[in-house]
């Protein structure tokens, strides 16, 4: 295990990718598009896992994964269609068949106790894969408890199904799920992400706890699922506003990695009615190689963004120049503003309780210097230049448009760049 850390740990600190890229593609750097999280009849969702896979390659995406909760879409799996219908719709067989054909759906028994066989990953990943222009990657949503919160993870590239391990507390539970997949990298020799879910499911997830369980990486900074309060509310902080905070705890006095921030789906319903639909959230990968491992090993180093509509062109930091600069890919009539994000070394640290009625911590407050807005740029090229006591920068770009699918008030598309110019040695003296 020891040794599986280090070389984690090498993977990690290599430069990254948005520092100094080179691979271009017309003058831009080439993106990959993908979801990593998605649900199926395999588990809570409401559609066949090939109906949904192949909804996202016609439109545009590169790679999916599909996350149902604690299982793998592999072995034997028999629905009645009775259930089928109550979650997908009376025509949800007819719609099946017409876009698969009959030889393609099996069914046992007749009605009212028909049947119908899920298809497996590998049976269907054949005919979506064919062309080489859409990549599935095996994944599960590691659907975990502890302390009476859920505590869910996505394993992306997973080989084998990983039962969640629980805990006394909820760092307790992230980590033994993290050291799980840690084991099952070392053991398959496969690149896995584990990335924490919508902290703010239940309020479940403080930027405390991001913050103290340092093998963590990934954080869901936008999510969209409505029910999984993105915003916050009065006693709790933004999932934006928490990726911030436990940044900045790691950086100034754990001396630990930060977390980079990913945008999904969290996808369950497919009929355009229900709550939880696709479209609404995604990551671009830097790359141009659509093998599991290889779009794995980017995102480890954290060479993507995130994006609920606003298209990059490209991200780049520039180490030496000590200068992050963004091109955006711009809309006729639409304009941008871009906010560059960040704490300072100087920034107060401090934090007081947030107690409910009921006496028991909900939350820390912290002042404004924690992710505070350092700069805000209107344009297409916005450049942030360091002064020299940032602990991190990132960069969010908020478009004018509105949202297709919106799940926030008065939503519009917006990407978000991962925090750059960090060092772990940048613990400041107390």
């Amino acid at each position: 295990m020891k040794t599986f850390i280090v070389i984690l740990a090498l993977l990690i600190t290599a430069p990254l990718s948005a520092q100094d890229s080179s691979q271009k593609k017309n003058g831009s750097s080439v993106w990959l598009k993908g979801n990593i999280h998605t649900h199926t009849f395999w588990s809570d969702g409401n559609q066949f896992p090939e109906m949904i896979a192949k909804w996202y390659k016609q439109e545009g995406y590169d790679f999916l994964a599909l996350t149902d909760h604690n299982v793998l879409s592999k072995g034997e799996k028999w629905m009645p269609l009775s259930t089928l219908k109550a979650r997908g719709g009376d025509d949800i067989l007819e719609k099946y068949i017409a876009a698969f054909g009959g030889e393609w759906v099996i069914t046992r028994g007749e009605e009212p106790k028909l049947e119908v066989r899920l298809r497996t990953l590998e049976e269907f990943r054949q005919g979506l894969e064919k062309d080489g222009d859409f990549l599935m990657i095996q994944s599960e949503e590691i659907s975990d408890r502890s302390q009476g919160v859920p505590v869910h993870m996505n394993a992306t590239n997973i080989q084998e199904v990983i039962a969640p391990l629980g805990g006394a507390t909820v760092r307790e539970a992230m980590a033994n799920n993290l050291r799980a997949v840690a084991e099952q990298a070392r053991r398959t020799g496969k690149p896995i992400i584990l990335h924490l879910n919508h902290p703010n499911f239940g309020y479940a997830v403080t930027a405390e706890d991001l913050a103290a369980v340092v093998q963590e990486r990934f954080v869901e900074i936008y999510n969209g699922h409505p029910g999984v309060n993105v915003l916050g509310d009065d006693d709790h902080a933004s999932v934006e506003k928490i990726w911030d905070i436990a940044n900045t705890i790691r950086l100034a006095q754990l001396s630990a990695f930060p977390l980079f921030g990913i945008g999904t789906d969290d996808s369950h319903h497919y009929h355009g009615r229900g709550t939880s639909r696709p479209g609404r959230s995604w990551i671009m990968v830097r790359g141009d190689k659509l093998e599991p491992d290889a779009i794995t090993e980017t995102i480890s180093r954290g060479d993507f963004y995130s994006s609920s509509g606003v298209t990059l062109k490209d991200v780049v930091f520039d180490n030496k120049k000590r200068v992050l600069s963004l091109q955006i890919e711009a809309e006729e009539g639409v304009t941008y503003s871009t906010r560059f994000i960040g704490t300072t070394k100087t920034a107060d640290l401090s934090s007081k309780e947030k107690k409910a009625a009921n006496g028991k911590t909900v939350t820390r407050i912290y002042s404004e210097d924690v992710g505070a807005v350092l700069s805000t740029v209107s344009g297409t090229n916005p450049r942030y230049e360091f002064k020299g006591d940032e602990l991190f920068v990132r960069a969010v770009v908020t478009s004018s448009k509105a949202h297709v699918d919106p799940t926030l008030p008065n939503q519009t598309e917006q990407a978000w760049t991962q925090p750059v110019g960090w060092s772990v040695s940048s613990r400041r003296s107390r």
